[in-house]
């Protein structure tokens, strides 16, 4: 669930880095401050693109086998890490829909029989480790499907209310909240999630509504799992506190909000407070850098499960400026991220409780697009996550709506040239403009262009240098 996530706008239209600086400490020998994560990220994270699998949707079979046969593709696709929204059996009681919810778990050391067996899913992680993917599993710690074994067998590991009824979070009826001062139940689930750590040998772990759970749950398991073998964990939160010991990255919820709101200014014709340009991303980006710790991760994403199923595709949301908003979602820090059918450009929302259609994979239009920015994404030292990566320098011009940055490092860089509107704009800096002695690379069209001095409605360049 998305989190409602506040965050202070500051006025800081001055500048140029927005990123942090310094370096990278991922040795553990070496002592960081405390501004710093106290999370060893795994190397390769550090220029991965993050895949989300819906597994029921993928396939017109809804099969772990029937996926497998997708892994090249992938591979070609060059997406590093693939998620893998929940795999487990779904409750029967108060189900959802035909199918029912994968986010209402019934047994947490079990595979949906629907999806294949425990066996096909080992299977499958073995063939993703030998093509060079990383796997992790989605696992919904805060509440469990409302006829998982736990209910009957340990109901004290549940949340009661003042009548002592198990409790339905939110409007989740399909699903009762655990109660974390329970010791055992901490351990149970511990237990639970190193079992596909040891014995399945998955990477790590996106993490269902992490910010509902007690951060010191996190701080323990994290090295729980980590004696096991290093683990990645993506948190389904936008708390700073998380960023400290216990998770790699976490859901940028307050990007994606800022840039629907920067399209639904321009689809709208927003005016007064309302009204968001793509000059206040200088000012979450600022605030961002003040609330994580140091070399932390945020997820930039233009859609995911949740997005597409509740609020529409990414094409219907971006219209125009989805291009645009992809190809800021690859640049800015931190790690983006594909959803099943986004490099397909698939417009339709995929039913959530029910069994959908697939995607049409042989549909190509975006697949080069998301290929060549994954590309970009490992091959430009400067777009690296956390600290490792170049901190941003700011171009800023007369138009609220251009953004314009660049990200070097002493083996090159890119320069990002964006329109967020749709109108087409002249390019007049107010201050420092970028320089290219002569001319450079343009990315995509990979042409050598002078740097430009305009840009179409929704337009975007990136060079490479």
């Amino acid at each position: 669930m998305k989190e409602l996530v506040s965050f202070i706008i500051v006025a800081s239209l001055l500048g140029f880095m927005f990123c942090s600086c310094g370096n990278s400490k991922t040795d553990k020998n070496v002592v960081r401050d405390s501004t710093f994560t106290e999370v060893n990220h795994p190397e390769w994270s550090r220029n991965a693109v993050i895949y989300e699998v819906n597994l029921r949707q993928y396939t017109d079979e809804g099969t772990i086998k029937a996926f497998a046969t997708h892994l090249p593709r992938l591979k070609r696709l060059g997406v590093d890490i693939l998620w893998f929204m929940p795999i487990h059996p779904i409750s029967e009681l108060n189900r959802k829909g035909e199918l029912g919810s994968y986010y209402a778990v019934k047994d947490y050391k079990a595979v949906n029989p629907e999806f294949g067996s425990l066996q096909d899913f080992k299977e499958l992680v073995k063939e993703a480790h030998k093509e060079g993917f990383k796997v992790i599993l989605d696992w919904v710690p805060n509440h469990s499907g409302c006829d998982n074994e736990w209910v009957s067998s340990h109901p004290d590991w549940y949340a009661k209310d003042s009548i002592g009824n198990m409790v339905n979070p939110y409007d989740w009826s399909d699903v009762y909240k655990f109660d974390y001062s329970n010791a055992e139940m901490r351990a149970a689930m511990t237990d639970a999630m190193k079992f596909w750590v040891k014995d399945v040998d998955i990477d790590g772990y996106r993490c269902d509504v992490a910010s509902e759970v007690p951060t010191d749950f996190w701080d323990a398991l994290r090295p729980a799992l980590d004696s096991i073998k290093p683990v990645f964990m993506l948190a389904e939160s936008s708390r700073p506190d998380l960023s400290k010991k216990s998770f790699d990255m976490g859901y940028n919820w307050p990007m994606k909000d800022l840039i629907t709101q920067i399209a639904n200014t321009q689809k709208l014709n927003t005016t007064g407070d309302k009204a968001k340009f793509a000059l206040d991303i200088d000012s979450l980006l600022s605030s961002q850098d003040k609330d994580f710790a140091k070399d932390y991760y945020l997820m930039n994403m233009i859609t995911n499960h949740d997005l597409n199923s509740w609020e529409g595709s990414e094409i219907l949301r971006f219209g125009d400026g989805v291009d645009a908003m992809a190809v800021l979602s690859f640049t800015l820090p931190g790690m983006p991220l594909i959803y099943t059918g986004q490099e397909t450009g698939w417009v339709e929302s995929f039913k959530f409780f029910e069994k959908d259609k697939a995607p049409d994979w042989t549909i190509d239009s975006y697949y080069d697009f998301y290929s060549r920015l994954c590309k970009l994404k490992h091959t430009v030292s400067a777009l690296q996550a956390g600290t490792e990566g170049a901190p941003m320098v700011r171009y800023p011009t007369t138009n609220k709506s251009l953004y314009i940055f660049s990200r070097t490092d002493k083996n090159g860089g890119v320069y990002v040239f964006l329109n967020l509107s749709n109108t087409d704009a002249e390019i007049e800096y107010t201050g420092k403009a970028p320089e290219v002695n002569g001319k450079t690379t343009n990315y995509f069209s990979n042409t050598e262009e002078q740097l430009p001095t305009s840009l179409k409605a929704w337009g975007y360049k990136v060079f490479k240098l």
